[in-house]
């Protein structure tokens, strides 16, 4: 299918062959007919991506913030590699979106195959939405006009806020797309309304749906304006719907409004506000968020649990079929917002209008609806074109060729490159929505892209998979993956409950029984770092137990973020402190017998306390390991700090560049400044272990003893 993606190194726009999104529970499979291009939003990521590295800075402020100290913690020559994977990503363009339902996910209610919807989709032939975001389109309403649904509903959502009653003198500041609507739906409220502008033809359009103006290209002042448009007393509310790096319309906002009248920002314009200003009038500033409650709220949009409507009578979706029903009612026009039409594959010069000096406001894009929209093929794997770069030497069936299972940033900017350095054969890269797929697909010479972890898992063309989805996924895959024969390197963690691990253990059984069972092997890089194999190196000679004290400074994430979710991540003890269970494991050579932990206390405050804890670990041979896995401290202090007491010496590493002994004949010190080489060295190690066919560089047994012992650590936690 063909999709809208921009380069946001470049800010160019390209029409590109996609393969059609996978169908999620709680989603909604949608064949697009229109869509509608935002005059304001896409244009600034445009103007974004056209400009330069030091102005890109410039425009955002926090994220160069977030890099200065990503400098400090993980290094230059670390940051700029994720700088540059970052812009290197296409972004998927477009959330005005009007098509047929072909598929219904589990768990939708409401929807059904052949409903026509307006949802926040993007470009693109085929979407995927959460039926939150979605709302059936009246049979009155056609697809032009429902393309403006999700538009109007930001205009409705500011207008919910400024709490409108009839007869009130209201301004809106900036007349594009929403600031038109946002004109119509206060007229339909009963209110007065002053448009202000610099375009005489958006002017001329809001006096046609019944409101004062003022041109600012004329020089006419705005605050005399609304002055008299209030008749002396000052308006009742001011709807910002302007796009401006200035400061003057919030100020000019403040001038015109009449004691506690009301401010609400819709559109973006510079906030250095003179509390003069708002302070003598007791005035009320609110920035608008979007659609309305629900918006970036992952548990009301991508698991769709709805707000009661007794508590929370307008969510985004509700605001949907509120704009839906006004224009079935003829309270909103279309008509004369649209400026330009253009089929899906000219979407090029779609762009090129909107960020040249051609007038435009409303630009559509055609898809072209065949007569049975159910009955067109629908491709979930496209074969892909020459690799930019040069892809790895070819492979046959069984001598490592590969499929990725999950296409996100740390699959494409480590594990696809470290397996590509590994000699793997790179045949299919699968993600759920396709654009990553086909993004890393072409960049690193994959022969397919696709959707359908189901074929790419049959597929006999590939004899290994690397599955690097969310860690919800990861033990249903992998269990797939070894009952067709493939052999399976999958991130950390193995899985996330001891049901799981059980289906895991079933499945590699299995397969023995038929001989050598396929390499089965978790992420754990840190025990192929070069300076962890100089301590397993140095410990083999020690004869004694040993005792390890493993120091993590883990960094807060916040508490809504996928890895801390039960279902999706697991929380960090699973997701990422197996590595050190892991780690302590492999330095001690020998089995885990018990474990302890401690945690934070279950205090007011602490919400998440799986990120605060200390957990004892004892070993077969006498050895015992303490790891504090801290999200608590500064990221300016090292990140991972390990120091191994034994035998009167001791080994101290710091991040993984730096390994000090003390008391150990003949070695000092080693200095290593490649963080990546223990990635590439534990793809290397399960690329080498394929091709020979050979046993799996971590034993099966000790994966399966490693998730076994981070799960019941977990559940002490949640206990």
């Amino acid at each position: 299918m063909q999709q809208v993606l921009q380069n946001l190194r470049d800010g160019s726009t390209e029409v590109v062959d996609v393969p059609v999104p996978a169908l999620k529970p709680g989603h909604l499979l949608i064949r697009t007919g229109t869509t509608l291009v935002s005059a304001g939003t896409e244009r600034m990521l445009v103007e974004f991506g056209k400009a330069n590295m030091l102005q890109k800075a410039r425009q955002q402020p926090d994220k160069v913030r977030m890099v200065l100290e990503k400098v400090r913690t993980d290094g230059l020559a670390t940051t700029i590699d994720a700088v540059r994977s970052k812009l290197d990503q296409p972004l998927p363009l477009g959330y005005c979106n009007v098509g047929t339902v072909i598929g219904v996910g589990a768990g939708v209610n409401g929807f059904e195959v052949g409903d026509r919807v307006a949802s926040n989709g993007k470009h693109a032939e085929v979407v995927a939405v959460p039926a939150n975001l979605c709302a059936r389109i009246p049979d009155g309403v056609d697809d032009e006009a429902a393309s403006f649904t999700v538009l109007g509903a930001i205009a409705l959502q500011g207008i919910r806020l400024v709490q409108p009653t009839l007869g009130e003198a209201v301004v809106v500041t900036g007349l594009g797309l929403i600031g038109l609507i946002t004109v119509q739906l206060l007229r339909a409220h009963g209110c007065r309304v002053l448009g202000i502008d610099f375009d005489p033809a958006k002017l001329a359009l809001a006096r046609s749906y019944g409101a004062d103006t003022v041109d600012l290209s004329k020089g006419e002042d705005p605050v005399s304006a609304a002055q008299t448009f209030s008749r002396g007393r000052g308006v009742d509310a001011v709807l910002i719907t302007a796009s401006t790096k200035s400061n003057e319309p919030v100020s000019q906002a403040a001038h015109m409004c009449r004691k506690r009248g009301r401010i609400v920002l819709v559109g973006v314009t510079g906030l250095e506000l003179s509390r003069a200003d708002f302070y003598e009038k007791e005035l009320s500033f609110q920035v608008s968020c979007s659609y309305g409650p629900g918006r970036y709220d992952p548990s009301y949009e991508e698991r769709g649990n709805d707000y009661p409507v007794a508590f929370v009578r307008w969510t985004e979706q509700r605001n949907f079929e509120a704009m839906l029903d006004m224009m079935a009612a003829g309270s909103i026009q279309t008509q004369a917002l649209v400026s330009h039409r253009y089929a899906i594959a000219e979407a090029e010069q779609a762009y090129t209008v909107l960020g040249g000096a051609e007038p435009s406001l409303g630009i559509l894009l055609d898809y072209g609806r065949p007569d049975d929209a159910l009955a067109t093929p629908l491709r979930r794997t496209v074969p892909l074109p020459a690799a930019v770069q040069a892809p790895a030497a070819p492979a046959a069936p069984g001598n490592g060729s590969v499929a990725f299972i999950g296409a996100g940033n740390y699959a494409g900017r480590v594990l696809i490159p470290a397996f590509a350095k590994a000699g793997a054969s790179l045949h299919t890269v699968v993600s759920s929505g396709g654009v990553s797929s086909v993004h890393f697909g072409r960049k690193f010479g994959f022969r397919n892209a696709s959707t359908d972890t189901d074929a790419t898992l049959r597929d006999s063309g590939n004899d290994s998979v690397v599955i690097a989805t969310q860690h919800g996924s990861h033990a249903a895959l992998t269990t797939k993956a070894l009952r067709q024969g493939k052999h399976v390197f999958v991130e950390k963690p193995l899985c996330m409950t001891l049901e799981e691990l059980a289906e895991i253990e079933k499945a590699y059984a299995d397969c023995a029984v038929y001989g050598r069972p396929p390499v089965l092997m978790v992420g754990f890089n840190r025990r192929f770092a070069p300076q962890v194999r100089k301590m397993h190196a140095l410990l083999a000679g020690v004869q004694e137990p040993k005792s390890f004290i493993m120091t993590v400074n883990a960094g807060a994430i916040p508490a809504d973020h996928w890895t801390q979710d039960p279902k999706a991540g697991g929380g960090r003890l699973i997701g990422e402190a197996c590595h050190f269970v892991d780690l302590l494991r492999f330095l001690a050579g020998a089995p885990i017998v018990g474990h302890q932990l401690t945690a934070v206390g279950n205090v007011p405050g602490v919400g998440i306390r799986s990120d605060r804890v200390s957990f004892s670990l004892s070993f077969a041979d006498g050895s015992f390991g303490t790891v504090h896995y801290l999200a608590n401290g500064d990221k300016s202090f090292p990140k991972e700090r390990l120091e191994v007491f034994t035998a009167g010496r001791v080994l101290q590493l710091d991040n993984f560049r730096r390994l000090k002994g003390y008391g150990w004949p003949g070695f000092k010190s080693m200095n290593l400044w490649r963080q990546d080489k223990g990635q590439n060295d534990c793809a290397q190690a399960f690329m080498a272990a394929v091709k020979a066919r050979g046993d799996s560089p971590i034993p099966a047994e000790q994966l399966f003893e490693v998730a076994r012992a981070t799960i019941e650590l977990d559940a002490a936690v949640r206990a």
